[in-house]
């Protein structure tokens, strides 16, 4: 019964194409419902309890495609959101801390990973509590970037004041001995060239995008049984605020033209 039905995925906005796009490539088979909360981006600086409600509200929306899983593709929303979908929900809620957490240890050789995210993900220390359950003697160095996200959701990834920006926001983390930086938000896949630019060949980025969607590839394999034959399925994407931007991004990034579903549900914006 569940391999026919959905991977629902959800973003405070496009980062979580970056997980989309590595699940459609590592299951070509699976249907993918996405939705972007675009009208409220981004959830870094908002209060935990926002980000639980307006988190609550699109699983709400979500849950009436029947899915058989749903990806919380943001590290805000994972960081505050996640136990309390679970508690919600009767099918599995998968995150994008853990994995990318488990790929840092698994790479670093210095023991000092970095992290980089909203203020809401560094602030929760969410990374910081997961890779130090997997390596207690881990050095973590966390930063926070709250001018990363715009920049994205502006579909600004490669340009002069992209570059200064990174440069300003992390370029101090070459002072530390950090080997692997954990991109701690789904946005920042956007921005690889760019950071990987600014702190030099020695460091290891780690993509949580691509760990995400290898949980998600486990975990049917274990439980559910994945989508096998037939023809390659039609994903829906849904975002919360004006579509023309989001469509455009979706399509660059994923490399191929996609169709935008109305949203019924109005999200209401908060000021």
């Amino acid at each position: 019964m569940f391999v026919q039905q959905p991977i629902a995925i959800l973003d405070s906005g496009v980062g979580g194409l970056t997980v989309a796009k590595e699940v459609m490539r590592q299951l070509p088979r699976e249907k993918l419902i996405y939705f972007g909360d675009t009208a409220r981006t981004p959830y870094g600086p908002r209060s935990s309890d926002e980000v639980v409600k307006f988190t609550r509200e699109i699983v709400g929306y979500l849950i009436q495609f029947r899915p058989k899983m749903i990806v919380i593709a943001c590290n805000t929303a994972t960081a505050v959101a996640l136990d309390d979908i679970r508690s919600r929900v009767a099918v599995p809620v998968v995150g994008v801390i853990n994995p990318g957490a488990r790929a840092a240890i698994g790479q670093t050789v210095t023991g000092c990973v970095g992290v980089i995210g909203t203020e809401g993900t560094i602030k929760s220390g969410a990374y910081e509590q997961a890779l130090r359950g997997l390596s207690p003697n881990v050095r973590v160095v966390s930063e926070a970037c709250p001018k990363f996200v715009p920049l994205v959701e502006k579909g600004n990834f490669r340009s002069p004041e992209t570059y200064e920006t990174v440069r300003n926001s992390i370029g101090h983390l070459r002072g530390y001995p950090i080997d692997t930086l954990i991109l701690g938000c789904t946005h920042y896949p956007f921005l690889t060239e760019t950071i990987s630019e600014v702190m030099g060949e020695r460091v290891s980025l780690i993509n949580s995008a691509e760990e995400t969607a290898l949980e998600i590839r486990k975990i049917l394999q274990d439980r559910m049984g994945l989508a096998r034959g037939g023809q390659v399925p039609v994903h829906q994407f849904f975002c919360s605020g004006e579509p023309h931007l989001f469509k455009a991004i979706a399509q660059q990034w994923m490399g191929e033209q996609i169709e935008l579903s109305p949203v019924v549900w109005q999200v209401p914006v908060i000021v």
